[in-house]
Protein backbone atom coordinates (compact mmCIF):
# COMPACT_ATOMS: atom_id res chain seq x y z
CA UNK A 1 0.00 0.00 0.00
CA UNK A 2 1.14 3.20 -0.86
CA UNK A 3 -0.28 6.81 1.16
CA UNK A 4 0.45 9.54 -1.43
CA UNK A 5 -0.24 13.19 -1.55
CA UNK A 6 0.56 15.41 -4.35
CA UNK A 7 -0.13 19.26 -4.68
CA UNK A 8 0.98 21.78 -7.37
CA UNK A 9 3.20 24.47 -5.91
CA UNK A 10 3.89 28.04 -7.99
CA UNK A 11 7.48 27.59 -7.36
CA UNK A 12 10.88 26.55 -8.72
CA UNK A 13 12.42 22.75 -7.48
CA UNK A 14 15.21 24.55 -5.77
CA UNK A 15 13.08 26.46 -3.49
CA UNK A 16 11.34 22.87 -2.46
CA UNK A 17 14.78 21.02 -2.05
CA UNK A 18 15.87 24.37 0.08
CA UNK A 19 12.69 23.89 2.54
CA UNK A 20 14.04 20.32 3.07
CA UNK A 21 17.28 21.08 3.27
CA UNK A 22 16.95 23.33 6.36
CA UNK A 23 14.55 21.71 7.94
CA UNK A 24 15.19 21.88 11.45
CA UNK A 25 14.66 25.74 10.63
CA UNK A 26 10.99 25.10 9.05
CA UNK A 27 9.54 21.98 10.61
CA UNK A 28 7.59 23.46 13.21
CA UNK A 29 5.96 26.07 11.10
CA UNK A 30 5.20 23.42 8.34
CA UNK A 31 2.15 21.32 10.56
CA UNK A 32 0.91 22.67 14.11
CA UNK A 33 1.45 19.07 14.60
CA UNK A 34 4.78 18.75 14.51
CA UNK A 35 6.74 18.76 17.33
CA UNK A 36 10.38 18.38 17.40
CA UNK A 37 12.81 18.08 14.63
CA UNK A 38 16.94 17.51 15.13
CA UNK A 39 19.68 16.26 12.83
CA UNK A 40 21.33 13.05 14.61
CA UNK A 41 24.31 11.93 11.95
CA UNK A 42 25.42 14.77 9.68
CA UNK A 43 23.29 17.47 8.41
CA UNK A 44 21.24 18.56 5.33
CA UNK A 45 19.94 16.10 2.44
CA UNK A 46 23.18 13.68 1.86
CA UNK A 47 22.75 9.82 1.56
CA UNK A 48 23.28 8.42 4.88
CA UNK A 49 21.83 11.43 7.25
CA UNK A 50 20.11 10.80 9.90
CA UNK A 51 17.24 12.77 11.49
CA UNK A 52 14.69 12.52 14.31
CA UNK A 53 11.30 13.89 14.58
CA UNK A 54 8.26 14.13 16.57
CA UNK A 55 4.95 14.63 15.43
CA UNK A 56 1.06 13.94 16.55
CA UNK A 57 -0.87 12.24 13.89
CA UNK A 58 -4.87 11.01 14.75
CA UNK A 59 -3.44 12.17 18.40
CA UNK A 60 -0.72 9.45 18.42
CA UNK A 61 2.46 10.75 19.40
CA UNK A 62 5.00 9.47 16.51
CA UNK A 63 8.67 9.33 17.37
CA UNK A 64 11.04 8.32 14.61
CA UNK A 65 14.47 8.13 14.01
CA UNK A 66 15.24 8.25 10.10
CA UNK A 67 18.32 7.71 7.51
CA UNK A 68 18.53 9.58 3.84
CA UNK A 69 18.72 6.41 1.54
CA UNK A 70 18.36 8.17 -1.89
CA UNK A 71 18.77 11.98 -2.66
CA UNK A 72 18.63 13.73 -6.45
CA UNK A 73 18.57 17.81 -5.91
CA UNK A 74 15.53 19.28 -6.54
CA UNK A 75 13.81 16.13 -7.93
CA UNK A 76 14.32 13.22 -5.03
CA UNK A 77 14.56 12.97 -1.54
CA UNK A 78 13.64 9.25 -0.11
CA UNK A 79 14.63 8.15 3.40
CA UNK A 80 13.78 4.97 5.51
CA UNK A 81 13.43 4.52 9.15
CA UNK A 82 16.41 3.37 11.39
CA UNK A 83 14.79 1.29 13.21
CA UNK A 84 14.40 -2.23 11.26
CA UNK A 85 11.20 -4.16 12.87
CA UNK A 86 9.49 -0.78 11.63
CA UNK A 87 11.39 -0.88 8.47
CA UNK A 88 10.00 -4.00 7.29
CA UNK A 89 6.46 -2.51 7.55
CA UNK A 90 7.12 0.60 6.46
CA UNK A 91 10.70 0.17 3.98
CA UNK A 92 10.50 4.28 2.56
CA UNK A 93 8.95 7.39 2.76
CA UNK A 94 9.62 10.11 -0.17
CA UNK A 95 8.72 13.49 -1.79
CA UNK A 96 9.27 14.56 -5.53
CA UNK A 97 9.70 17.26 -7.34
CA UNK A 98 8.42 17.61 -10.92
CA UNK A 99 8.71 21.09 -12.82
CA UNK A 100 5.59 21.53 -14.44
CA UNK A 101 6.24 24.84 -16.81
CA UNK A 102 5.90 27.92 -13.55
CA UNK A 103 4.85 25.78 -10.95
CA UNK A 104 6.24 21.66 -8.86
CA UNK A 105 4.00 19.15 -8.55
CA UNK A 106 5.41 18.31 -5.18
CA UNK A 107 4.35 14.27 -4.37
CA UNK A 108 4.73 12.51 -0.74
CA UNK A 109 4.44 8.89 -0.70
CA UNK A 110 4.71 6.36 2.72
CA UNK A 111 5.21 3.13 1.40
CA UNK A 112 3.52 0.33 3.84
CA UNK A 113 3.74 -3.63 3.80
CA UNK A 114 0.10 -4.67 4.84
CA UNK A 115 -2.36 -6.85 3.27
CA UNK A 116 -6.16 -6.16 3.11
CA UNK A 117 -6.86 -6.94 6.64
CA UNK A 118 -4.12 -4.87 7.87
CA UNK A 119 -5.29 -2.34 5.71
CA UNK A 120 -8.73 -2.75 7.59
CA UNK A 121 -7.77 -3.03 11.01
CA UNK A 122 -5.74 0.21 10.60
CA UNK A 123 -8.19 2.64 8.79
CA UNK A 124 -8.42 4.96 11.12
CA UNK A 125 -5.00 4.81 11.42
CA UNK A 126 -4.09 5.68 7.80
CA UNK A 127 -6.88 7.82 7.73
CA UNK A 128 -5.33 10.34 9.90
CA UNK A 129 -2.17 9.96 7.79
CA UNK A 130 -3.72 10.76 4.57
CA UNK A 131 -4.94 14.29 6.28
CA UNK A 132 -1.65 14.95 7.73
CA UNK A 133 -0.12 14.45 4.48
CA UNK A 134 -2.54 16.20 2.72
CA UNK A 135 -2.11 19.32 5.40
CA UNK A 136 1.69 19.19 4.95
CA UNK A 137 1.29 19.14 1.17
CA UNK A 138 -0.90 22.69 1.40
CA UNK A 139 0.85 24.40 4.23
CA UNK A 140 4.38 23.55 1.75
CA UNK A 141 2.43 25.44 -0.75
CA UNK A 142 0.99 28.31 1.23
CA UNK A 143 5.08 28.75 2.67
CA UNK A 144 6.51 28.64 -0.37
CA UNK A 145 4.12 30.41 -2.26
CA UNK A 146 4.41 33.50 0.44
CA UNK A 147 0.80 33.23 1.57
CA UNK A 148 1.61 32.39 4.78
Amino acid sequence: MILRDEILIHTTPDRIFAFFEHMDENYLRWHPDHLLFRWEEGRGLREGVEFYFEERIGGQLLKKRVRFTRIEPNRHIEFAVTNRLIRLLMPRLLFAIEPQGEQCRFVAEIHIRTGPIGARLNAREFNAVRQHMKEEGENLKRILEGLG
